[in-house]
């Protein structure tokens, strides 16, 4: 039984009133990460407030309120009238660290919450309730620089977080060469370089994210094993690859979509190799209610897309004429179905 059900009528009213006012939480989160509150701590160390509201554009009159909501959702920790971060904060809001999610974070405050608003709406009408949901205005976004640099911030945020249990899961070494298929700007076959020295890596993606590509692979020193390749994943051939990565790319796009491009990855994939998908999919039972919001999210900002199960995507391998199927966890927020085809 779940806590609503078995609350007395009393903490019930109170339990409801809590998650109607969930967005209150996510907003404290959003702002202080925008202030910029997390990185200023970790920079200068424990401080007080009015150390913030000395060092960052924070106004006396919320600081206390701001501050003592991030300690009691976790986020920071009070000693002695000072604040410091947590050890999660530390982990996933520090800028510059290997788990960062500000990209994330950014980009969800300035779309993703914005949207939600109009949830109902969306509901009603099974519309997106985002401006840059069609791929006009997608390329439109890549167009714009500052736009495009949040986006990229994003992505990265998302994949990196996939990248190192990406490569433990599977066997890199028995394979040379990797296509990831609307790959950005290769932040997540960087990773997979950069823990895998025989490996060389292909991206394929639209024409407007090559220079970033170029750029990030030489930040991460792997440029001489990469390459990028420009088309889109519909109308243009894939380069044939050993292991192809259809990562958090199906579920953007409708039911006929997927199977057409799971049936196109596969017939790229070189015989004893291997195509990769991952995604949050959802349980064939409800029991994630973050994979369910992240589908919800793509009924937001997408024109057709949704989260989808393991079981939808194995049956779309076979039939692409895939008969080796291997479904597994693939960190705590994703799962990875891997479709092997048989050596020539």
């Amino acid at each position: 039984m779940t806590e609503l059900a078995e609350s007395m009528p009393d903490a019930a009213s109170a339990a409801v009133k809590r998650l109607a006012n969930g967005f209150c939480h996510a907003k404290l989160l959003l702002a202080a990460e925008e202030l910029g509150v997390f990185a200023h701590l970790h920079r200068y160390g424990p401080s007080t407030a009015e150390d913030l509201v000395e060092g960052l554009p924070l106004h006396p009159r919320g600081a206390r309120d701001l501050l003592h909501g991030l300690v009691v959702l976790g986020l920071l920790e009070r000693l002695d009238g000072r604040y410091a971060n947590s050890a999660a904060a530390t982990a996933a809001l520090v800028p510059g660290g290997a788990d960062y999610v500000g990209g994330f974070l950014r980009r969800a405050d300035r779309m993703l919450y914005p949207a939600w608003q109009h949830l109902a709406e969306a509901l009603v009408s099974g519309k997106p309730q985002t401006p840059g949901a069609g791929p006009e205005a997608f390329r439109a976004m890549l167009g714009d620089p500052h736009q495009r640099e949040q986006y990229l911030r994003m992505m990265d945020s998302a994949n990196g977080l996939v990248a190192g249990h990406l490569a433990g899961a599977f066997d890199w070494a028995a394979h040379r060469h990797v296509a990831d298929i609307g790959g950005c700007r290769g932040n997540l076959v960087g990773q997979l370089l950069r823990l895998h020295s025989t490996l060389r890596a292909t991206v394929f993606d639209l024409p407007e994210l090559a220079e970033s590509f170029a750029e990030h692979a030489t930040a991460l020193g792997v440029a001489d094993r990469a390459d990028f390749r420009t088309g889109d994943f519909f109308t243009d051939p894939l380069p044939e690859a050993d292991v192809l990565v259809l990562g958090h790319v199906l579920h953007n796009w409708s039911v006929e979509q997927r199977k057409f491009l799971v049936a196109k990855a596969y017939r790229a994939v070189r015989p004893g190799g291997a195509l990769l998908i991952y995604d949050a999919m959802l349980d064939e039972e409800p029991t994630d209610l973050a994979r369910v919001l992240v589908s919800l999210n793509m009924l937001l900002v997408t024109e057709e897309g949704s989260e989808y199960t393991a079981g939808e995507a194995t049956a779309w391998l076979g039939a692409a004429g895939c008969g080796d199927v291997r479904v597994a966890p693939l960190g705590p927020a994703d799962t990875l179905v891997v479709g092997r085809k048989p050596a020539a």
